[in-house]
């Protein structure tokens, strides 16, 4: 009865690091997600439909905003 229960402060396991540049990461989330960006046969590149290399140009987008964020954000050691 005499016990006292304390809640973790809200703070507590968190990342101090706010850079802006993580917003970038919602990039390869969110663009991929627009249907009339890759909804259409043309334009092809090299006979590849639009759909197809689109998909590539998404994931290039998807590891060059991670590895750009993790560069700029990374402590210092």
């Amino acid at each position: 009865m005499g016990e006292r229960v304390t809640t973790p402060r809200a703070d507590r396991g968190r990342n101090p690091d706010r850079s802006p540049l993580n917003w970038l990461l919602l990039l390869p989330i969110a663009i991929p997600l627009i249907p009339p960006l890759f909804n259409a046969d043309e334009p092809r590149l090299f006979g590849i439909p639009m759909f197809y290399w689109l998909q590539l140009a998404f994931i290039i987008l998807g590891v060059t905003s991670t590895t750009l964020v993790y560069r700029v954000t990374r402590r210092s050691r």
